[in-house]
């Protein structure tokens, strides 16, 4: 019996720390969760959603913390010479794992802020800057205790213990009462019904060409070898200036803002998709980013739901158009396409009337060109992750030729995606030196693929180019540009199991505008955003800039600039 104690109080000790441990995990997992509801105003504060996803966030976060917590306690036994026996709610560790949790809470809360600031109007950024200033002062408040509780006593009291659970409770209540209730939920998107309008007859064409991870830093050398031409004649004879995209970098959002000249606290596409966590119905935008959250969808922890044209709360350049009597024609993937590749969705062309059209250029493609990607692009083992957008980018070109030729338009739009497919799986074969660990035979097996692909698009531009009229605009327009992954990320991504991805626009590299035509001042202009896209289309064709818009009307471009005011009204919107 007497030798049995010093056993049974080793283990209660480690017991104890493991209690310890568990508490701040799951003290973490609130935080989060309030970041969480700062990032996502809508969600009603007294909800079942937010007990939910605290749920989620604790059997995921709050479980990792704690065995990281365990973990720092046990190699703190190990290399100290005292033995560790904290109690089984210790205030002394509590307040020194509570105050590094709101530390890294504050930091995280902040980050998001700064990176999605275009996702919020000025009151809920406001009330988020509220809430992330006061978990900052929470943390040192808890640091403040701990060093305290070290300075003048190992033991705590309780004045100490009670001081404690003040400030800890404080850190939650605090950034929540800065937040309010929410349930502020966003307009619901509005059936736009245009009346017909006299189309106008002649005028310049605008040809819109939309590339998804496009970045300028990789098509200049190549430009300037001569492998790109009709990149190199935009650069050399067009305009071009730089786009600054915005967080989260997803095509959804990027491109509903290039759609809309307005981000998207304005257009309603915060994401690209719905997140619910499980056993909810009610969906969020946003996921906190800086904290590997997407893991929690990958992991299937976390269930995801594509958007729709439902989430659009504005209405694009297309719609818009209509009221002045311009033509228009898109062909586009904004929206979800259901059904095979061969099966067109309804809102995959527009104007609805030229849908039967769109789906003869897909019907028509014979089953052997199914099989074979644009630019020769080989299928690798594993396969590509969504290497059908390549094969996309084929089918819609085809489509909007034939549309083209069935009804000529004075606007019109077309989307690649491919590019950013290959590009994520791509790159670390075009550049070897950003991630290493390239052998010489798939260097020179899949180094090329990158450039080929971009040469397929190469080519599209020159079958734009050679479209052009006298008078014509060509606008081709890159929502975010491809840089390498990140090494730790990389490593993550493996540890998921996930595809070997090697291109990213996590850091949202800036995309581009390059635009050509006879009244166009050539030249590398300063940067822009890209809400500049709608606003500058507007411009060139002499109709009204609205004043709800967040983009400017790069008139800069143009050689008519002095002689063409800009002119605007309220709004476009109805």
């Amino acid at each position: 019996m007497v030798g049995s104690r010093p056993i049974y109080t080793s283990r209660m000790r480690f017991l104890r720390m493991l209690s310890n441990s568990l508490l701040a995990g799951a003290l973490g997992a609130a935080y989060l969760t309030i970041l969480l509801l700062q990032l996502n105003p809508q969600v009603p504060l007294a909800s079942s959603t937010v007990w939910r996803w605290y749920g989620t966030l604790v059997a995921f976060y709050g479980i990792h913390l704690a065995v990281l917590f365990y973990t720092l306690m046990l190699l703190r036994e190990f290399f100290s010479v005292e033995i560790f026996s904290p109690g089984w709610i210790s205030v002394r560790l509590l307040a020194w794992l509570s105050s590094a949790a709101a530390a890294v809470a504050a930091t995280l809360m902040w980050l998001n802020l700064r990176g999605f600031t275009t996702l919020f109007d000025e009151p809920t950024a406001r009330r988020f800057a509220t809430g992330a200033g006061a978990t900052t002062a929470s943390a040192v408040v808890l640091l403040g205790i701990a060093i305290a509780h070290y300075s003048f006593g190992r033991r705590g009291s309780r004045v100490g213990a009670a001081l404690l659970a003040i400030a800890i409770v404080g850190s939650l209540a605090l950034p929540l009462a800065a937040r309010g209730p929410g349930g502020e939920l966003p307009l619901g998107a509005r059936r736009v019904t245009i009346e017909p309008t006299p189309d106008k007859a002649g005028g310049p064409r605008v040809v819109l060409l939309l590339l998804d991870g496009a970045s300028l830093e990789y098509v200049w050398p190549r430009a300037a070898e001569g492998r790109l031409p009709n990149f190199g004649r935009l650069l050399d004879s067009g305009a071009s200036i730089d786009l600054a995209t915005i967080r989260p970098t997803q095509p959804d959002p990027v491109w509903a803002a290039v759609a809309t000249g307005m981000y998207p606290m304005k257009n309603g596409v915060r994401s690209t998709a719905s997140y619910f966590a499980s056993g909810d119905t009610r969906g969020i935008d946003l996921l906190p980013d800086h904290c590997f959250s997407h893991a929690l969808v990958q992991l299937g922890v976390v269930r995801a739901e594509p958007n729709t044209s439902a989430a659009w709360r504005a209405r694009p350049i297309w719609t818009l158009l209509g009221d002045y009597g311009i033509t228009t024609l898109v062909t586009d993937r904004f929206h979800q396409l259901l059904g095979s590749m061969f099966e067109l969705d309804g809102r995959a062309a527009y104007p609805p009337e030229l849908q039967p059209v769109a789906r003869d250029a897909f019907v028509g493609s014979d089953s052997a060109s199914a099989e074979v990607l644009p630019a020769g692009i080989p299928i690798v083992t594993p396969p590509a992750p969504d290497v059908g957008a390549a094969r996309w980018d084929q089918f819609y070109s085809r489509a909007m030729r034939d549309l083209n030729v069935e009804r000529p338009v004075q606007f019109s739009a077309l989307r690649y995606e491919g590019l950013d497919t290959v590009g994520h799986q791509f790159l670390r074969y075009a550049q070897p030196r950003s991630l290493g660990a390239v052998s010489e035979e798939d260097r020179q097996r899949l180094g090329p693929t990158l450039d080929r692909y971009y040469g397929y698009i190469d080519g599209e531009i020159g079958a734009a180019l050679d479209r052009l009229g006298a008078g014509d605009l060509l606008l081709v327009v890159s929502g975010f540009g491809m840089q390498p992954i990140d090494p730790v990320k990389h490593a993550i991504s493996r540890l998921l199991r996930q595809p070997d991805l090697s291109g990213t626009h996590d850091r949202a590299p800036d995309g581009f505008m390059l635009a050509f035509g006879a009244s166009v001042a050539p030249g590398r202009h300063q940067r822009g955003s890209i809400v500049d896209v709608t606003p500058t289309i507007l411009y060139f064709l002499g109709l009204p800039i609205g004043r709800d818009m967040d983009g400017y009307a790069r008139a800069d471009l143009f050689r008519f600039s002095p002689e063409r005011p800009i002119t605007f009204i309220p709004s476009h919107e109805r």
